[in-house]
C-alpha cells in the first residue's frame, strides 16, 4: 500500500470509497447558490402564471385588424390601460383595444399585443378615451408571454443532483419558493503539526517559524465549499496528536492535518492513524507531495499532508477538493484542464509526476504557453501565489533528464469549478 506507485488517481478513488454525502438541510434560497440540491423542486403553479404582455402596446383582438394596412390603417378606441400588476375585468369588444405596460396581464378577449412605436395615435396620446390607428395584421399572440410558457403546474423546476446557479435560484423564486434542501457543507478540521510552529502576531522565538498552512488549507476548504476551522497547532508529540485527531474526528465531517508526514523521527500522523483506526496509504507517485497520509479514525475521514506549503496545496487541490465536493452531492469532481507550450527546459530527474506552479497566458497569435515560477521549491508559497494554474509533467523518466522547451503540457487553472467548459 505504500509503494511509492500510487498514482494520484489511484489515492483519490480510495478517498473517495471512504468518503460519504452530507445530511441533507433545508436553507433559505439565496443559501442555495452553488450548492448541490438533494430533492426536486416542483412548480405548484404556472410559469408565467398569466398571459402577459412581452412590451408597451396595445391588446387587440387580431380579427378586428386583419384588414389593416398601410393604405387602410384600421382604427380603434381605446377603452382602457392596464399596469403592470393591474387587471381588466372587462371584454373587449369589435373596435376596441387596451392599453397595456410590459409585464401586464393580457385580457382574456385579446390574442395579441401591438408595440406603441408602430401604432398611430390619432388624438392626444393614445389614452383611453382616444383613438389609434394600426397599419398592418398581428401575428397570434404577437408580443405575448403565454401561461406556462416556461413551466407548468406539476412540472420539476431544477432536479435533485443539480448544482444551483443564479438561473436557477430566479427560477425557483418565480415558482413562489423560498426554500431548498441541499446537501450540508462537510465540517472541516484543520491542524497544524509541529513543534517550530507559532501563531501569526505571536513573538517569534529563535528556531521557530510563523504556521501558515492552516490559513491557505482552510481557503482552499471554502473555496470547495466547505466549513473550515483551524483547531490550532499540535507540537510533535504523538500522543498529543493522538489526542488531537481522536477530538477532531469526533465532531467534524473530514480532518485535515499538515506536517509530521514523513518519516523522520517526529513524524507521527501515519503512526497515529494506524494506532487508532484504519490507514488506506501514505505515499502518492507526485511532486511535490509524495508523503499523502489517509486513513479513517472512527470512520471519518483523515487527511494528513506534508508540511512543506506548496506539497500541502497540491495535495488538498488534487485529492481532497474532489473528496468534499463528492461529500456535498458534486458528482462533477474534475476540474478541466488545457494544454499550453512550455517555456523553456524543465528539469526532472524524478519518475514521479510533477504539478508545476506558473503562469498561463495566451499569445497575441492565439497559442497558450505556460511560464513556470522560478522557484519550484515544495518549501514556499510566493509562487503559488503568483501562479494561476498547475502543468502536469506525467511520472516515469525524461530523457536526457528535462522537459523541453516548447513541449505541449496539460495545465489545471486555478479558479475555475469542476465541469466548466475551457
Amino acid at each position: 500500500m505504500d509503494q511509492l506507485n500510487l498514482s494520484p488517481e489511484e489515492a483519490l478513488s480510495q478517498i473517495l470509497d471512504n468518503v460519504n454525502k452530507c445530511e441533507i438541510e433545508r436553507v433559505d434560497l439565496l443559501e442555495g447558490l452553488g450548492r448541490v440540491l438533494a430533492e426536486d423542486i416542483t412548480s405548484e403553479i404556472d410559469v408565467i402564471p398569466f398571459n402577459n404582455a412581452a412590451m408597451d402596446g396595445f391588446a387587440v383582438r387580431r380579427d378586428d385588424l386583419a384588414n389593416a394596412s398601410e393604405n387602410t390603417p384600421v382604427v380603434c378606441k381605446v377603452i382602457d390601460e392596464v399596469p403592470a400588476g393591474g387587471h381588466f375585468d372587462g371584454e373587449i369588444h369589435a373596435g376596441e383595444v387596451v392599453r397595456i405596460m410590459t409585464g401586464a396581464e393580457v385580457p382574456d378577449s385579446a390574442d395579441a399585443v401591438v408595440k406603441y412605436e408602430i401604432v398611430d395615435y390619432l388624438d392626444k396620446d393614445g389614452m383611453p378615451g382616444t383613438s389609434v390607428a394600426f397599419r398592418a395584421f398581428p401575428k397570434e399572440f404577437d408580443n405575448i408571454r403565454r401561461k406556462g410558457e416556461e413551466v407548468k403546474a406539476g412540472e420539476v423546476v431544477v432536479a435533485a443532483g443539480e448544482v444551483l446557479g443564479a438561473g436557477g435560484l430566479g427560477f425557483i423564486a418565480n415558482c413562489g419558493v423560498d426554500k431548498v434542501m441541499v446537501y450540508k457543507k462537510p465540517r472541516v478540521a484543520i491542524i497544524s503539526i509541529g513543534s517550530e510552529l507559532t501563531p501569526a502576531g505571536s513573538e517569534l522565538k529563535p528556531g521557530c517559524i510563523y504556521e501558515s498552512n492552516s490559513f491557505a488549507l482552510s481557503a482552499t476548504a471554502l473555496e470547495a465549499g466547505a466549513i473550515p476551522t483551524q483547531i490550532g497547532i499540535v507540537k510533535d508529540d504523538f500522543d498529543s496528536l493522538c489526542e488531537a485527531v481522536k477530538d477532531a474526528a469526533s465532531k467534524f465531517d473530514f480532518v485535515v492535518t499538515s506536517g509530521g508526514a514523513s518519516n523522520g523521527d517526529f513524524d507521527f500522523i501515519k503512526a497515529a492513524i494506524e494506532k487508532m483506526g484504519d490507514l488506506k496509504f501514505s505515499l502518492v507517485n507526485m511532486r511535490p507531495g509524495k508523503c499523502q497520509t489517509f486513513g479513517l479514525v472512527d470512520g471519518t475521514p483523515v487527511m494528513g499532508l506534508p508540511g512543506n506549503p506548496a506539497a500541502a496545496y497540491c495535495g488538498f487541490q488534487i485529492l481532497i477538493r474532489p473528496a468534499l465536493l463528492a461529500m456535498q452531492g458534486h458528482t462533477c469532481l474534475t476540474r478541466p484542464t488545457f494544454k499550453a507550450v512550455l517555456v523553456g527546459d524543465r528539469k526532472k530527474r524524478n519518475t514521479r509526476r510533477m504539478y508545476l506552479r506558473g503562469f498561463a497566458e495566451i499569445t497575441p497569435d492565439g497559442q497558450h504557453i505556460f511560464t513556470p515560477a522560478k522557484n519550484q521549491s515544495s518549501g514556499i508559497y510566493g509562487p503559488i501565489q503568483q501562479s494561476n494554474c498547475l502543468a502536469i509533467l506525467p511520472e516515469g523518466k525524461v530523457e536526457g533528464g528535462k522537459v523541453l522547451d516548447g513541449t505541449v503540457v496539460d495545465c489545471i487553472p486555478f479558479g475555475v469549478n469542476e465541469g466548466a467548459v475551457i
